[in-house]
């Protein structure tokens, strides 16, 4: 399988990435909701344990919907997905140590190390557009933490409205993409 046809099988299964970005922004969302109705350690619970459920619950919506949520075994990507999906949980320890330094820094080191997460998926779905994604989560953290390190819930409330933005955006480029 050449790339340009393992990226199409990629875009067209996932369609872009769309429902598990969407997924995504709603685990942050409510993350974010419980965060400011002052129980931080349960936003903190409800983005680190749901985000580890961000693939399956997106798996979970296909087959409500009927649709494949696999690659084919001639897909050199799928080892690409697996890795790409490791980065986000083996650099919350050090998202977790820079939150005891400052509480405040937890959301937008998420963001950071999401947003790091999104680079390799420019190669995976052959999509410029994850890098906007990318840029914003993590120039957004960066901001934040730099800009207004005591304010702990927003990084939470503007990722997962950049990322509901995002999945919409990808469902509108999804048959200009995918179509053969």
């Amino acid at each position: 399988m050449q790339v340009a046809e393992a990226q199409r099988e990629v875009r067209t299964i996932f369609w872009n990435g769309a429902i598990g970005a969407l997924v995504s922004g709603a685990i942050w969302l409510l993350s974010a909701a419980f965060a400011s109705a002052n129980n931080r350690r349960l936003g903190v619970l409800v983005l680190v344990i749901g985000g580890a459920f961000i693939f399956p619950v997106t798996r979970l919506v296909f087959a409500l919907l009927r649709r494949p949520s696999s690659l084919s075994p001639s897909n050199p990507f799928t080892g690409l997905a697996m890795q790409t999906a490791f980065i986000v949980p083996l650099l919350l320890p050090l998202v977790g140590g820079a939150a005891l330094r400052n509480p405040s820094w937890f959301y937008p080191g998420v963001m950071m190390v999401v947003g790091a997460h999104y680079l390799p998926f420019i190669s995976l779905y052959g999509l410029w557009h994850y890098a906007v994604i990318a840029v914003a989560l993590m120039g957004g953290g960066i901001v934040l933490a730099m800009q207004m390190p005591n304010e702990f819930a927003l990084g939470g409330w503007l990722a997962g409205a950049a990322l509901v933005l995002f999945g919409l955006w990808l469902f509108s480029v999804k048959e200009k993409r995918t179509a053969s």
